[in-house]
């Protein structure tokens, strides 16, 4: 599943369509990624307006288009937003397709667990808003943190840095990633964690999150590889520290990897 970086990326692939109008629309109107969607009214109002600008929160885009028309889109676990050439003809997992002159916006989605959203208004929808700060912002504290932990002291702290109302963005990989560089068990209860190892949570998650950001959300390049994300799927992986062969169990609903000798 895209996670923050992997997101922030995706988001700019529609870039090149910003300050062109949109000439037509196409989409597969019986999908589910279009679940609660007013179907009618996004290709009916798209049509004829500019794309402005884009944004990012957590794992969801928004896309602003000039008369107040906004479109949200949740990459679920295999969405991907592209461009095609002009003459672009959709293939059936291409569920939504925004023409332009010279391009066409497409948002694909497999197994659809994505989801496309459509408003019409002066102001940015409900469903965008919230009050759970961006990791990237200086509302997401170290107050903040202890205090989400507090919340869910019983929950694995793996668990707990895959809720949306608090890590917006984290998902499985981010989450070990974090997890490893502040030599946590994922299993340990949030309310286990001492005040240092909560200091080094929050230090080490904003560290991954700015630097795939710099990296995966910037052009798709790798992070560095001492990371453990390159070792965290291999049937072999080690510890990227000292090459201690890694465990691996279900925690939080997700496969999770960690070092048995630095992790703790």
């Amino acid at each position: 599943m895209p996670e923050l970086a992997e997101v922030e990326w995706y988001r700019k692939q529609w870039t090149a369509g910003i300050g062109n109008k949109i000439v037509d629309v196409q989409l597969h109107a019986q999908k589910r990624v279009f679940r609660d969607t007013d179907m009618r009214a996004l290709s009916k109002k798209l049509v004829g307006q500019k794309l402005l600008r884009s944004a990012t929160r957590g794992k969801r885009m928004l896309f602003e288009f000039s008369g107040d028309n906004w479109l949200g889109l949740h990459l679920g676990m295999t969405g991907k937003i592209h461009l095609g050439p002009a003459n672009f003809h959709p293939d059936k997992h291409d569920h939504l397709v925004l023409y332009q002159r010279e391009r066409a916006l497409v948002f694909t989605d497999s197994r659809q667990f994505g989801r496309v959203r459509f408003h019409h208004g002066k102001k940015p929808p409900d469903w965008w808003t919230s009050d759970v700060p961006e990791i990237t912002s200086r509302k997401f504290d170290q107050k903040f943190v202890d205090q989400f932990l507090d919340r869910h002291r019983q929950a694995p702290i793996k668990a707990v840095i895959l809720m949306q109302n608090g890590f917006s963005g984290i998902g499985n990989w981010m989450a070990d990633e974090i997890l490893w560089r502040a030599k946590i068990h994922p299993a340990k209860r949030a309310g286990e964690l001492t005040a240092p190892k909560r200091a080094t949570l929050f230090r080490e998650t904003k560290f991954v999150v700015r630097e795939s950001l710099r990296t995966l959300g910037k052009d798709f390049s790798d992070p560095p590889r001492s990371w453990l994300i390159h070792q965290k799927w291999k049937r072999l992986g080690v510890c990227p520290r000292h090459r201690t062969p890694l465990k691996h169990a279900t925690i939080g609903g997700r496969t999770t990897a960690w070092c048995s000798r630095c992790q703790y």
